[in-house]
Formats: C-alpha cells, sequence, structure tokens
C-alpha cells in the first residue's frame, strides 16, 4: 500500500479547516450558552482545548518542516549546497517536488562535465583554432628556426606547440600527475622565454613512491592554471628573482599538491573573498566576459569538486609581502574513471 504524502500545503489546509470548523463550533456553544441551551460553561473549554492541539499540531507539523526547508533553500541560493531544494520528508506542494527533481537532474555532475567539455570545444571552434593547421604552422616555424640557426626561437615554438596540443587536443577529465606535471614545466619553460633566470620551478615529492605518485590520476589542467596564476599574480610584480615550488606528498587515501610562490601575496581582505569564492561551489567561472583575480582557481576547485566530492579541492594560504601556498587536495586514483 502507498503511503500517502502530504506536502506543507495540504498539511496547513488541513489544519485551517480544522480550525475554521472549531471556530464555528465555539460560536455556536457561545450562542448556546448564551440563550441557556447549554448550561455547564465546561462545553466552552472543549474548543480551547481543540484550538491548543490544533496550534500544536501546526507547530510540529508544518513550521518545524518549513524552518528546515527554508534553511536548505538558504544554503542552496548562498551555492554551499547542490543536493536538493527541498526537505524530501516533507515538500512543500508538488510543484515544488518537481522543480527539486528537475534541478537535480540538471545539476548531475555527468552532465556538467559533458557541459564542461562542450564549452572546451566551443570556445576553441570560435576562436577559430584549427589545431592541426596550429600544429603544422608552428612546426613550420621551428624548422625554419633550426635552418637559420635560431635555436632559441625553435625551442619555444616546440614547447608552445607541445603546450597546445595537451590543452586543445582531447579535452578529457583526467590525466596521470606526470602528464600534468610535464604539461606544466612545459609551460614553465615558454615563461622562462620571457622572465629568463628571474624565475625558478622547483618539483618535490618522495622518491621512494615516485613511480606510483605519478601514475595518480588527476583532473586535466590542474597545475598549471594555478602556477599561471602565481606569475601573473604573484611572481610578475616582486623586484629579483621569484622561486616556485610544487611539494606532492600522499596520505592513505589522498594526494596532496601544494603550489607555493614567494611573490607579493595577498592582503588580507582579497585572501577572505578567495576563499569565500572557493567554498561556494557555483558556475560563475564560465562566464568569461568579465575577469578578476582567482578565476583560474575557482574553475579548478569547481572542476576537483564535481569529479572528486565536496571534501576535496582547493584551500588558499597568504601573507603579505611573503607568498602564496595553494594546496590541492584530490583522492589517491590510479585507476582511469569511464569516460563521461
Amino acid at each position: 500500500m502507498v503511503k500517502k504524502k502530504f506536502y506543507l500545503v495540504t498539511r496547513l489546509e488541513i489544519i485551517l479547516i480544522f480550525f475554521s470548523m472549531v471556530i464555528l463550533g465555539l460560536f455556536f456553544l457561545a450562542i448556546g450558552y448564551k440563550k441557556e441551551v447549554i448550561q455547564s460553561v465546561f462545553w466552552l473549554f472543549i474548543p480551547f482545548f481543540l484550538l491548543l492541539s490544533i496550534l500544536i499540531t501546526l507547530y510540529f507539523w508544518v513550521y518545524l518542516p518549513y524552518k528546515t526547508t527554508n534553511h536548505i533553500l538558504q544554503l542552496f541560493s548562498t551555492g554551499y549546497t547542490f543536493e536538493s531544494i527541498i526537505d524530501k520528508r516533507c515538500p512543500i506542494n508538488k510543484e515544488m517536488e518537481e522543480v527539486d527533481c528537475k534541478l537535480h537532474s540538471l545539476l548531475n555532475t555527468d552532465q556538467l562535465m559533458n557541459a564542461s567539455k562542450r564549452q572546451a570545444q566551443f570556445l576553441a571552434l570560435q576562436n577559430q583554432i584549427n589545431p592541426h593547421f596550429l600544429y603544422n604552422t608552428l612546426e613550420g616555424i621551428r624548422s625554419e628556426a633550426l635552418i637559420a640557426g635560431l635555436t632559441s626561437v625553435a625551442s619555444m615554438t616546440e614547447a608552445l606547440s607541445t603546450f597546445f596540443r595537451y590543452t586543445i587536443s582531447n579535452v578529457e577529465n583526467l590525466v596521470t600527475l606526470e602528464q600534468e606535471l610535464e604539461n606544466t614545466r612545459n609551460y614553465f619553460f615558454i615563461q622562462q622565454f620571457r622572465f629568463g633566470t628571474r624565475l625558478k620551478l622547483i618539483v618535490t615529492l618522495d622518491e621512494e613512491d615516485r613511480n606510483e605518485t605519478m601514475h595518480y590520476r588527476i583532473p586535466k589542467l590542474t597545475l598549471q592554471p594555478i602556477v599561471e596564476n602565481c606569475i601573473i599574480h604573484g611572481l610578475e610584480c616582486k623586484v629579483g628573482e621569484g622561486i616556485l615550488r610544487i611539494h606532492i606528498e600522499t596520505t592513505q587515501s589522498r594526494l596532496l599538491v601544494t603550489i607555493s610562490d614567494d611573490g607579493v601575496g595577498m592582503e588580507p581582505s582579497v585572501l577572505s573573498n578567495m576563499n569565500r569564492s572557493l567554498s561556494i561551489r557555483s558556475l560563475d567561472y564560465v562566464r568569461h566576459d568579465e575577469v578578476h583575480v582567482g578565476i583560474a582557481l575557482v574553475n579548478v576547485n569547481n572542476r576537483i569538486k564535481l569529479l572528486f566530492g565536496e571534501q576535496y579541492g582547493l584551500t588558499v594560504t597568504s601573507q603579505a609581502g611573503v607568498g602564496t601556498d595553494v594546496l590541492i587536495v584530490l583522492p589517491r586514483s590510479v585507476e582511469e574513471q569511464p569516460q563521461k
């Protein structure tokens, strides 16, 4: 037998009906008592007890579930939860339940990741980037540079071609840590043509577990955007040499990657806004008509949470004039997940 579901609106309607009946009964009892049809005052107290019972029922049966649902709605509107916008035990009404089911399907991780991949492919088309044409052109430039004896130009062209090949081609979710590190080193190599010896990159990890660690799978383009953010907002503004460190370590169940720079750091207010943005999962980062500090970090953080869950993501610590640390928390994953 299917249990009938009482929505909050239905419960309120039932209570209002009983309330109206009690008020009407009290009115007739009062008239009867006034005309001395009813002799005992005791009969007048019965409606008052019924009213008290109705108020108690209203509190526990309607008000408390409403408060719970209202709290969930507030969490949803601020981005702190994407699970459900209503109390599953007692939806407000049938339409609200249907809206919740629709939103739940729209916010499904698989669909969001597919939308993210489609967006990446669309942006590539929008920018009229033909990968094969780009690679062939860069290879042509490299060949001409080698013939002319311009080895530095040839090296930079080759690095740029490799970087674009990794970034544009095969828009997938997960790659090995080794692949991501190689792409990051390649990006840093390109930056060194601009900054020279001003920038240094140091990668550290436990050498005993190096082989296993390098095969852990992480979201594609996780490290490079953060390294780019550190260079642009931390080291580029610094006078003198700057050091960028990538430290990799593991726990029993997690992969921890810390990207640090000794750049200009962040003011407390900027850091507070940054961590607030990282604590709220939203899709605002896909808007490319606005540029603001930290969009790369928000992008990476959202993709990690979509793939692995809310317990993973980024944490930023910084001190003005000292530098910035970005901690990336990921699960230890060596199995390639099904493509989404």
